[in-house]
Formats: C-alpha cells, structure tokens, sequence
C-alpha cells in the first residue's frame, strides 16, 4: 500500500519560492515514477512534474520549466518540488502521486497540500 504525505504549502506573495515535499511510505519505489500534479479551483488537475524514482530522470510541464524543480531524496524516500517566482495563477491544491513502472496512469495520491501565491 502506498503512502503519501504532503507538506510546505501555504501562503506566499508574487516572486516568492516555496518547497513542497511528499514523505512516501510503503514499499520500494524503485520501480515507480512519482509526480506532482495540481488543481486550480475551476480547473482541471494538470500535469506539474515528474521523476523517476530509479534514476531520477525528470519531466516538466512546458509553462512550468525554469521555475519548478522536482527533486528526490532516497535515504529520506522523500520527493520535493521547488518552486520559484511563484504567480497568482500557480494557486492550486499540489498533489503527489505515484506511477507504477508499467502504469500509465498515477494511481496513488497524497491528500493535497494548498498554495496560494498572492498579488
């Protein structure tokens, strides 16, 4: 069984950074790809980030790059994302999730963490 943890939302101005970190518990992830996904109030869940948790290959969305960075640490089974020059449209419950290595769809989820970047 899966589990996903969320921490480091919160309320930040326009420019600022926060990191937000997924505590991932259960069994070896060594053959999943964990990922950050987001939902903006009205709007669909969007595709954030991704990193393979084998080899840490990396995946962003393209409006995204430049500003967020996902990241992993293995002796903590802990995976961040760094996000910098935040903006009023990044506002959204982040969520972490997990893929399977021959899913392709994430089929665990953390509970949300809220960011809410302000003007």
């Amino acid at each position: 069984q899966v589990h996903l943890v969320e921490s480091g939302g919160g309320l930040v101005q326009a420019g600022g950074s926060l990191r937000l970190s997924c505590a991932a518990s259960g069994r070896s992830f060594s053959r999943y790809t964990m990922g950050w996904l987001r939902q903006a109030p009205g709007k669909e869940r969007e595709f954030v980030a991704s990193i393979r948790w084998s080899d840490g290959s990396t995946s962003y969305a393209d409006s995204l790059k430049g500003r967020f960075t996902i990241s992993r640490d293995n002796t903590k089974n802990t995976v961040y994302l760094q996000m910098n020059s935040l903006k009023p449209e990044d506002t959204a419950i982040y969520y972490c999730a997990a893929r399977y290595i021959t899913s392709e769809n994430f089929g665990s989820w953390g509970q949300g963490t809220q960011v809410t970047v302000s003007s």
